[in-house]
């Protein structure tokens, strides 16, 4: 074995001896070779780039030897991608870009090969969280609930879990900062811990990702990225403000981000803060309020041929839980009962760069505390203590559990071969779960992930990509005993296994210059969670004993997605269809016992199919390249082997969009944009046992906002309004429909956000 020190000097001389390499060029537009003044053109694996001079010219210094992808974009203008070999010494590239209406393309940092969603081989759902936030949603979730083919699981406004083509919870795995979030996800009744500042833009794969993720990803990920640094030798800086007329809603934030030649900062708090939603019918739902705190700062330095960044996010949120319409009050401090959720997360991501290959380490660590706090009932004498006793009850909480979990993910990608691009990796969790409140839902426990995987892109000619990839997972559950055996609640000793094999295959076909077509066959596993294994007891709010299942088996599925698109300068059109088969899926059913005057209900597992797509249209007709319509359907079906429907699957939703956009106004008006939508949500009559069928509805929303020059400050307000007719409906998916407490009114909401 080689001496680490001396390994160590050798990489920082390879960086020494690399420092010198430049490249330089023009960016022009291709009708009329004029240069193009603040065109982005960027190295994605480097995270590295420049934005060109009002001639048009760029240039990029202290970039390693070898061959990257470089992107270059620019609104109004088809992006650039493109391989460069950069030599020692001096490179020059030119570029010309072609005008076009189709809208500017990112590249996609979910899956492990960084090209544009129109190279890539799987399909991956794309959208900036500025123009989620548009629409008015007052949380992340929610907007992210604007994607097709993302659906909420919501209690209230203030907390909601994503749902991917019929799967939640433990199927549905969230990235952050660049690693897994990893925060009691399994509950239903609460959130997903993570604050909209500072979150650039979301992705979102639709289907298997246990190759590139491990368990959990067997439906699918929320892949969030977080906001770049400043550009080099630059300072920026913003403050914004949101009002939501329904909760009377005040968001607010700050941020600051300052880059020199190779050192990096930033740094961003927000604040969030809401009373009980009025619902349609102008009652406000009690304890539906919510407040959060979010700090989230980055470190981050960039050598020649390495580069590193440290990522720090703390999340604070107190959450009520409503549970009825009753005292109309607006108040901002949750009552009881109410969670106190403390999320910590830090992450660091490191690349090395060698000669047409690098490695990619991150390292992460989330500390997630949550608190339950509970209502207790008081005698009519005890009423005049009734505020003491409520101080008490918020000093010690229920349910008081700490979660710590260590992320690890090493990625080498491989030195190109001809056509081909490959990654290694080895990727794993060290998880404990400890309780110290009165009540527990999940024993003590210890749990650990280690999984190795490969992947290769190959890229036959201009018109066919193919992608395969394997991987193995090992999972270890040591769960401690609680309580004394023999006695009521006692769970016993559990430590299991669990290991899987998963595969995926993608093939991309360029029918036409216009038209692509793709196929995918992936497979993905999880592992059975701590409730579904060692649950028994009552658990509050759902009125059920829950008796787990300590024989569980992994759920393993096999999804087959087809995805079709057209895209021209005047219309583009999407078709994507899918069949997910789920061996051993994992439910909850009654058994027809009583336990303690509550009905027991056990987990057990069945095979099941899920089955469905989505369907859209964008049509932007020249010369009327500011008007844009946009059309989409979802549909999702999903039963077990018996024939009984899965629980929470989405109603199907038609979705219609009128959208228009005016850029690079003059004056002090620098922009301009309005919509107005119909949202169709159709009857969900396919239920399971305990559901009931849920009427179908129709939502309008519109909005409109602009980014203007005002006091040398660029501003961007915007004003929009969701529900606008202030209907009274229940979706399918609230948590409180069993309650009949209606979805959110009408809400109009008031952004501003100003450039320091």
């Amino acid at each position: 074995m080689k001496n680490p020190i001396l390994s160590l000097l050798c990489i920082l001389t390879y960086i020494s001896v690399n420092s010198q390499n430049t490249l330089a060029g023009k960016i022009s537009n291709k009708e009329n070779q004029e240069g193009l003044e603040q065109v982005s053109i960027y190295f994605p694996q480097m995270e590295k780039g420049a934005v060109t001079d009002n001639a048009g010219e760029y240039k990029i210094e202290g970039l390693p030897t070898g061959t990257y992808k470089i992107v270059a974009s620019y609104i109004g203008f088809q992006t650039f991608s493109g391989n460069i070999t950069i030599e020692k010494g001096s490179n020059t590239l030119d570029i010309s870009l072609l005008p076009s209406a189709i809208e500017m393309e990112e590249v996609i940092v979910s899956t492990p090969f960084h090209k544009l969603q129109r190279e890539n081989v799987m399909k991956v759902e794309y959208a900036k969280l500025s123009s989620l936030k548009n629409q008015g949603a007052p949380t992340l979730v929610e907007g992210i609930g604007a994607i097709p083919g993302v659906d909420v699981v919501s209690t209230g406004v203030g907390i909601g879990k994503p749902v991917i083509r019929g799967l939640t919870s433990n199927r549905v795995l969230v990235y952050t900062q660049g690693i897994r979030l990893e925060n009691q996800q399994f509950g239903a009744e609460h959130g997903l811990g993570v604050n909209e500042a500072g979150i650039e833009s979301v992705e979102v794969i639709k289907g298997p990702a246990s190759l590139l993720y491990g368990s959990d990803a067997m439906g699918g990920v929320l892949y969030l990225n977080p906001e770049k640094f400043a550009s080099p030798n630059s300072t920026e800086g913003d403050v914004n403000f949101n009002y939501n007329s329904n909760t009377r809603g005040i968001s607010s934030g700050a941020g600051i981000r300052t880059s020199g030649e190779k050192f990096k900062y930033l740094l961003r708090l927000a604040t969030n803060n809401h009373v009980d939603y009025l619902g349609g019918d102008g009652n406000r739902v009690t304890n539906s309020r919510f407040n959060e705190k979010d700090l989230k700062a980055g470190l981050g330095y960039q050598a020649t041929s390495f580069k590193s960044d440290i990522r720090y996010n703390y999340n604070q949120s107190n959450l009520g839980i409503p549970e009825e319409v009753g005292l109309q009050t607006t108040s901002r401090t949750p009552d009881l009962p109410f969670q106190k959720l403390d999320n910590h997360i830090l992450s660091s991501n490191s690349k090395i760069f060698f000669n047409n290959s690098n490695l990619d380490i991150t390292l992460g660590y989330i500390g997630n505390n949550r608190k339950e706090f509970e209502d207790h009932d008081h005698h009519e004498e005890e009423e005049e203590e009734e505020d003491h006793a409520e101080e008490e009850d918020h000093e010690e909480a229920a349910l008081d559990m700490k979660l710590n979990t260590f992320n690890y993910h090493l990625q080498y990608h491989l030195p190109k071969s001809g056509k081909f691009e490959t990654v290694v990796g080895v990727q794993g969790i060290y998880q404990t779960n400890k309780n110290y409140g009165e009540e527990i839902l999940i024993p003590d426990a210890t749990t650990q992930d280690i999984g190795f995987l490969g992947t290769t892109h190959f890229h036959l000619d201009q018109n066919n990509d193919f992608q395969v990839g394997l991987r193995y997972d090992h999972r270890q559950i040591d769960a401690k005993a609680y309580g004394i055996s023999g006695e009521e609640g006692y769970i016993a000793p559990l430590k299991r296994n669990f290991n899987s094999f998963n595969g995926a295959f993608g093939y991309k076909n360029n029918i036409s210059e216009q038209f692509t077509g793709r196929i995918n066959v992936a497979t993905g596993f999880r592992a059975p969670n701590l409730p579904e294994l060692t649950s028994y007891g009552t658990h509050e709010g759902t009125n059920r004993f829950e008796i787990g299942n300590r024989d569980l088996k992994n759920e393993q599925n096999l999804q087959i997605d087809l995805a079709l698109e057209f895209q021209n300068e005047h219309y583009e059109f999407f078709l994507n269809g899918f069949h997910n088969s789920i061996k051993d899926y994992i439910y909850i059913a009654p058994s027809g016992t009583v336990m303690d005057e509550t009905p027991v209900y056990n987990y057990l597992q069945q095979d099941a199919i899920l089955y469905g797509g989505e369907i859209g249209f964008h049509l932007h007709p020249h010369p009327y390249d500011w008007l844009h319509i946009e059309s989409s359907y979802q549909t999702v079906f999903g039963e077990l082997q018996s024939g009984e429907a899965l629980p929470l699957i989405p109603a199907n939703k038609l979705t219609n969009t009128l959208r228009v956009e005016f850029n690079n106004a003059k004056g002090r008006l620098l922009g301009t944009n309005a919509f107005v939508s119909l949202n169709t949500t159709f009857k969900q009559g396919k239920v399971s046992v305990f559901e009931t069928v849920t009427p179908g509805y129709s939502l309008l929303n519109a909005g409109l906002g602009g980014d203007i020059q005002f006091l040398k400050k660029s501003m961007n307000l915007t004003i929009s309004a969701n529900n606008l007719l202030d209907k009274k409906y229940i979706a399918h998916l609230s948590r409180l429909k069993s309650d009949g407490i209606l979805n959110m009114g009408r809400s109009v909401v008031v952004g501003l956000n100003i450039l320091l």
